[in-house]
C-alpha cells in the first residue's frame, strides 16, 4: 500500500509534465482557444499565428483571397496577398478567420475559417 502513493505521485507528475509540454508547443488565440502545434511556433513573441478581420478575406470560385496590411497581424509589415483553395482551410476555433504565418511573414503555414465560410 506504500508503494501505491508514490506511484500515484510519479504518474501524476508524468502527467503534469506532459501537459505542461502540450501547452508550450502552441499558444492560444485571444478567445482562448488553443492553435494545433503544426500550424503555431512559440519562438516568436506572440507565435506566428493570430485572428485576422473578416473584411481581409474575400471568397472566389476557388478558394479564399486573403489580403493583410501591416497592423492587420503582428508579423506582417508589408502588403501581402494570399490565396487558400477550398479544402485547405482548417476550422476555427472561436468563428473568425486566423492565420499562421511561418517561416515568415511570406509563407501561410495554416488559415483557419469559420466552418459556414468555406
Amino acid at each position: 500500500m506504500g508503494l501505491a502513493i508514490p506511484i500515484a505521485s510519479t504518474i501524476g507528475l508524468a502527467t503534469l509534465s506532459v501537459a505542461t509540454f502540450e501547452i508550450s508547443d502552441a499558444h492560444q488565440s485571444a478567445k482562448g482557444w488553443t492553435y494545433p502545434p503544426a500550424c503555431c511556433k512559440p519562438h516568436e513573441v506572440g507565435g506566428d499565428c493570430e485572428a485576422i478581420p473578416s473584411v481581409t478575406v474575400r471568397r472566389g470560385p476557388r478558394g479564399f483571397s486573403v489580403f493583410l496590411h501591416p497592423g492587420q497581424h503582428h508579423l506582417v509589415t508589408h502588403n501581402h496577398l494570399f490565396f487558400i483553395p477550398y479544402g485547405n482551410e482548417l476550422p476555427s476555433g472561436d468563428g473568425n478567420y486566423h492565420i499562421c504565418l511561418h517561416p515568415t511573414e511570406n509563407y501561410v503555414n495554416c488559415f483557419f475559417a469559420p466552418p459556414e465560410s468555406a
